[in-house]
């Protein structure tokens, strides 16, 4: 399975998607993985990482830093994974030296992809940063376009989309529903 988490700063996306993760590994028997992307740039940064830190403690998270080149990450076993944030490392692939540059869609979602491809279930948490209305310099405007390429791409990829709105999970997309609705709607036929 595969959920793609979308919300605004403050939204709860990341309690949710930690919950889901946790719900998964617990019913599963399973490994937890938390893919951290944010790189502690500054005072503010330190103080957001360190809050996500004490969030996820106790809850059976092994964390892995990983900046860029998600393709390259080898995760320990087959697992549930949960990757925060798609924003964080939109932004380090577009900026940083080792960073894909004008790749950065593709890097995104190869690494992605890599990710699932090695996870039983994977859980990827993004910002709606769309909706605000200003008018943004050049630089800025490209990642907002790389960004929301890869929130489209992915969001046709996943099997579930959620949009968490003050702390209440609004479901966008539920592909594992369907299929369940179908396998019980054959199932019925097939009595007849």
């Amino acid at each position: 399975m595969f959920e793609l988490i979308i919300g605004g700063s403050g939204s709860g996306k990341s309690e949710y998607a930690e919950n889901l993760a946790m719900n998964l590994a617990r019913e599963e028997y399973l490994p937890l993985y938390y893919i951290a992307t944010m790189l502690p740039y500054g005072e503010e940064g330190k103080k957001r990482i360190e809050r996500h830190q004490k969030l996820r403690a106790g809850k059976g998270f092994y964390t892995i830093e990983c900046y860029v080149n998600l393709r390259r990450l080898v995760l320990p076993a087959r697992g549930i994974v949960l990757l925060e944030c798609l924003s964080n490392l939109t932004a380090n692939e577009m900026f940083e030296d080792d960073g894909a540059k004008e790749q950065t869609t593709e890097a995104v979602l190869s690494g992605v992809s890599k990710v699932r491809e090695g996870s039983r279930h994977l859980v990827v948490v993004t910002n709606d940063i769309f909706s605000d209305g200003i008018t943004y310099d050049e630089t800025t405007v490209r990642y907002q376009k790389y960004l929301g390429e890869a929130n489209q791409r992915l969001a046709a990829m996943a099997d579930q989309v959620t949009e968490v709105v003050c702390g209440i999970p609004l479901q966008l997309k539920n592909t594992l529903q369907k299929t369940e609705m179908r396998d019980k709607c054959e199932s019925v036929v097939e009595q007849l």
